[in-house]
């Protein structure tokens, strides 16, 4: 149904409750009485709105033919949308949910990223990761949601993609009512899953992308199709900001092996050389004392971050932990080298927080919220 926009009463509180099985629907005014607004609207108010005291709570209201039961705002009715009149016709009691639409001056706005990778029910991985991540460094997160896993610190049971379509529609969804700063990219299960993203980034031009190529997760578990490989390289690979393989995903990607810093450099050249501006090459999986992560890029001089090895047994979800902090780092204004530093300890902290914990009977995970920073606000 439409919703009424009236300018000249701009600045009172205005509340619309959709209604999701009756003929019609209600449009509330707060304290307000019905007549000051008839002109606006073009008909009179009937007769039957009424005003009923107010409670703190709204969550439902029922209505029934004859009663308004409303908790507390002048209600009036208005006829829907005539092609729609037939829909959902009753005199049966109903729920409502509150929407509240307050025009006011906004001098903030909070920190957006948007996550576009799989669920991991378990928790600790995908974008339930990521969005711990955001919300832990003062980030609102957003998600589009590309496949569903069944799946635990002990490994993937199953794999069940979302449609195209509905990923599209989350990820548009959110480019047109938020204003996104930045954008991690996680697992895409098909090919036609990778054009829709690649299409996106086209149209709506995010400036700070990360991608991270979820191809084998912590457990050792194989988390894409085969051929979908392929299309990412293509498509994404000279879309975005940065990517960030594992060794075992870098040595696939540049189909050498990786045993040291040195073929870590040598495969970061031939992904650098298949169009990537950036590559940052995660030594976690290599042997050592030391954990040591690079960042390549086409003009700067490689970024070495080396950090002591944890020892744990916490650590699903590392890979997507550092690239949303990545991106949360980016979304807060950081260039790349800075904000590949701040995820660099931010995980390494993480890690730490998590030794103790014992969740699941496999690879646990970290702990995000070691020091959480409240949402943080940006000056419009």
């Amino acid at each position: 149904f439409a919703i009424h926009t009236v300018n000249k009463v701009a600045s009172k509180k205005i509340i619309f409750f959709p209604i999701t099985t009756s003929y019609r629907f209600f449009t509330l005014f707060l304290n307000k009485t019905p007549q000051k607004y008839n002109r606006f609207f073009g008909r009179s108010v009937p007769k039957h709105a009424h005003y009923i005291p107010i409670t703190k709570n709204l969550p439902t209201f029922a209505f029934r033919k004859g009663s308004h039961t409303v908790n507390g705002l002048r209600l009036y009715s208005h006829e829907p949308d005539p092609d729609n009149a037939a829909v959902g016709k009753t005199d049966e009691a109903f729920s409502l949910f509150p929407y509240i639409k307050m025009n006011i001056n906004t001098t903030f706005r909070y920190p957006v990223a948007l996550t576009i990778a799989g669920s991991d029910s378990g928790g600790g991985a995908g974008i339930q990761a990521d969005l711990k991540t955001f919300s832990a460094l003062g980030i609102f997160g957003t998600s589009a949601i590309t496949s569903i896993t069944a799946q635990n610190t002990q490994g993937i049971r199953g794999i069940q993609a979302i449609s195209p379509e509905i990923v599209e529609g989350q990820i548009h969804a959110v480019f047109e009512d938020l204003t996104v700063d930045a954008v991690k990219i996680g697992m895409l299960y098909s090919r036609e899953t990778v054009r829709i993203v690649a299409r996106s980034i086209d149209r709506f031009s995010p400036s700070k992308i990360i991608l991270d190529p979820v191809m084998i997760s912590t457990s050792g578990s194989k988390l894409i199709e085969d051929k979908t490989i392929e299309v990412i390289v293509k498509e994404l690979f000279y879309r975005v900001t940065l990517v960030t393989p594992n060794i075992d995903e870098a040595a696939f990607l540049s189909g050498m092996p990786i045993r040291n810093e040195a073929e870590m450099e040598i495969a970061a050249q031939k992904l650098l050389a298949s169009g990537c501006r950036s590559v940052l090459i995660k030594g976690g999986h290599l042997e050592g004392e030391n954990v040591t992560d690079i960042l390549f890029t086409h003009d700067e001089a490689p970024l070495r971050l080396v950090a002591p090895a944890v020892d744990t047994q916490n650590t699903h979800g590392t890979g997507c932990t550092f690239s949303s902090a990545i991106a949360a780092y980016m979304a807060l204004g950081k260039g790349l080298p800075d904000a590949v530093r701040a995820a660099k300890a931010y995980i390494t902290a993480a890690l730490h927080a998590g030794t103790d914990v014992k969740t699941g009977y496999g690879h646990g995970p970290l702990n995000h919220f070691f020091d959480p920073v409240p949402l943080i606000k940006i000056k419009v």
